[in-house]
């Protein structure tokens, strides 16, 4: 396993060492095949490690027979993009600081149509919660806020309306600073809504600063330190209430302005929650030191999630029930140029032994 990829070893670390790696197709697969099965072929269907290459450059297992490629069962999965394509796709969303909209994507690399564009976007947001990912922990801000348009009439607080009321929870460095974020529509501001956006993001023991809303009691009784901070008191004292929970309401200001910026406002609310992984996505990565980093993390959930169909992700439609499987452990890295045979990532003749 890599604990530590490096650029220009692992992943590239400009436009021209991605075009240098990934001139083919062929050069794509390689890549992929060595993020998928970094210690040789596993049969996806039955687990049996080891197996045969075939002519048609599919895989055949030694345990059960069964046929299948590289892109077989991921993302990718019978996609009619070429994947030179989808590399530059990924390559610009991982890169970009505030992320591409699908019409500066479609212009950028000239693709056919605009709906493409679109569903290879949202085919990345949908890999970007890695499963069994760890909890917020230490000390943790919680709040909603409404995430949508102007709404005229439309009273403050907690009043219903077309905007989507959004849960935020942010870890607070000390002595200052914010670490890592999570956000998620909640269906209302009730206790059980509240607490179930909690104990899904926020690891039991964690001190857990809210305001002092009612739907926010009993978190003691669920394993957490609860700091109920009134903003009604803050008031009373001359205090700006706003300032009781900094980090959320900075975290809430910086999704609604990359909502305006990067996507204009026209995020429609049933893919709202996609939007939301990918800042959350970005902003727990702000201090990456390589964005090619970021392209080897993307491609490496891309290649462990299940495919995803256009109807998957269309307006109206619910999600898979069933969350994709975690990546695998990584393999020996490949270099720069394109390797022999016989190097790790690119098998040309699978022993039984996997």
């Amino acid at each position: 396993m890599v604990e530590h990829p490096r650029d220009g070893v692992h992943y590239p670390r400009s436009v021209g060492e991605l075009q240098a790696w990934f001139r083919t197709d062929a050069d794509c697969l390689d890549y992929l095949e060595w993020l998928r099965w970094p210690a040789g072929f596993v049969c996806p269907g039955c687990g049996h490690g080891g197996g045969w290459r075939l002519g048609d450059g599919r895989f055949m297992c030694s345990g059960c027979s069964d046929r299948t490629s590289v892109t077989a069962g991921t993302i990718f999965d019978r996609t009619r993009t070429p994947l030179t394509v989808w590399f530059h796709v990924i390559w610009l969303f991982a890169t970009a600081k505030d992320g591409v909209s699908a019409l500066s994507l479609q212009r950028a690399l000239e693709i056919g149509s605009y709906q493409t564009a679109w569903a290879m976007l949202h085919r990345l947001r949908s890999v970007l919660v890695r499963p069994g990912r760890d909890r917020l922990a230490g000390t943790v801000e919680v709040d909603e806020t409404y995430i949508g348009g102007e709404e005229p009439g439309l009273r403050g607080g907690r009043a219903r309306g077309k905007k989507v009321l959004t849960g935020i929870a942010v870890e607070i460095r000390e002595p200052k600073g914010l670490g890592r974020c999570r956000m998620a529509p909640l269906a209302d501001a009730s206790g059980p809504s509240l607490h179930a956006f909690v104990t899904d993001h926020v690891e039991p023991g964690a001190v857990v600063i809210t305001d002092g809303w009612s739907g926010y009691g009993g978190l003691e009784g669920l394993g957490y330190v609860h700091d109920r901070r009134s903003q009604r008191a803050a008031r009373a004292r001359g205090e700006n209430p706003h300032e009781l929970l900094p980090g959320v309401h900075r975290v809430a200001s910086l999704a609604k302005r990359w909502l305006l910026g990067t996507h204009q406002g026209s995020v429609d609310d049933a893919h709202l929650p996609s939007y939301l992984n990918e800042f959350v996505f970005r902003f727990n990565r702000r201090r990456s030191r390589s964005r090619g980093m970021v392209f080897y993390r993307v491609l490496e959930l891309a290649v462990a999630h299940d495919p995803v169909r256009y109807q998957d992700i269309v307006a109206g439609r619910r999600p898979r029930a069933v969350p994709p499987a975690p990546p695998r452990a990584r393999g020996h890295p490949p270099s720069l140029e394109r390797p022999p045979a016989d190097r790790p990532w690119r098998t040309a003749d699978l022993g039984s032994s996997g």
